[in-house]
């Protein structure tokens, strides 16, 4: 059954006239029967009394003409909401990026892109890197901004995505200052000292753990605390716990006010870059223009 034959009985009921009511759908009137015809066929009964003039609807038919009226305006309505939801999507801007991206940079961004959210709004899913990167592949998502760094490094199709660097930034590790400025928990005293650790699974933790694997002068860490999110970690280390690795971005005021205080020398530090990918496909008008934006030096 097709819809157009439910819009031709509801002329033809609206005309009562085959003629008339061909004229109005712009079809020939040979046609126009034929579509009746099917519809009737669908139907398995009569809906039209044979050869009436004016054209008179069978009890079938009398019954059918409310029924098709619901069908066609229900659609009609179905159509627009469907129209203004596509329309609503592609003003749309999505991004996924880890938490401690989405509160430093994306942050950053909201900032200075206020007149383009205002007409379009931007979407932030906060997902691990893994799946910050599955959703790009699947086409869920505009745009990925995710760590780089040779330890997470992620395998992407050149032909199909491309990137731009947006920012450089180090994971240092802090610990709460004493009232002299210097570190409660530093790896220069003697004895372990407690360890604000990331879960493995987490790009951060990962970072981590590749730089202590590979650093001949790592200190001696008492693992206390596993915890996958940085702000977190940042509350643990204000709080005198631990020491935590956490973004530069997040901590430079804060050892800067002599809050808090970094626990090690340089060499200690895990140095990465951020990313954004996206597919080299023309992206929707909303997109484009976030591209533009952000990827602006």
């Amino acid at each position: 059954m097709q819809i157009k034959w439910l819009e031709d009985f509801l002329m033809l009921a609206q005309e009562r006239s085959f003629t008339r009511a061909a004229e109005l759908r712009h079809v020939t009137h040979p046609a126009f029967g034929r579509r009746i015809r099917a519809l009737e066929a669908w139907s398995g009964t009569a809906l039209v009394v044979a050869g009436s003039s004016p054209v008179r609807l069978t009890p079938a038919g009398e019954a059918f003409l409310e029924t098709c009226e619901l069908m066609t305006r229900t659609l009609a309505q179905s159509h627009e909401e469907l129209q203004t939801i596509a329309g609503r999507q592609a003003q749309t801007i999505l991004l996924a990026t880890g938490r401690t991206l989405a509160r430093t940079i994306v942050a950053d961004w909201l900032l200075r892109l206020g007149p383009l959210l205002q007409t379009s709004p931007l979407t932030v899913y906060t997902r691990t890197l893994h799946e910050a990167v599955t959703m790009l592949e699947q086409d869920e998502i505009h745009f990925s901004l995710i760590y780089h760094h040779p330890a997470i490094a992620v395998r992407w199709d050149a032909r199909q995505f491309s990137y731009v660097n947006i920012a450089s930034d180090r994971l240092v590790p802090v610990s709460r200052a004493n009232p002299e400025g210097q570190a409660r928990h530093s790896f220069a005293a003697p004895g372990s000292v407690p360890y604000l650790a990331y879960p493995h699974r987490m790009a951060l933790g990962r970072l981590v753990e590749d730089h202590l694997s590979q650093n001949p002068d790592a200190p001696r860490l008492q693992r206390i605390l596993e915890c996958d999110s940085a702000d977190a970690q940042y509350e643990y280390v204000h709080k005198g716990l631990g020491v935590a690795w956490l973004p530069w971005s997040m901590v430079h005021a804060d050892c800067k006010a002599r809050r808090l205080a970094l626990a090690g020398t340089r060499n200690m530090e895990v140095r990465f870059d951020v990313r954004m990918y996206r597919a080299k496909r023309r992206l929707s008008a909303a997109a484009e223009e976030f591209w533009n934006r952000v990827t602006q030096r």
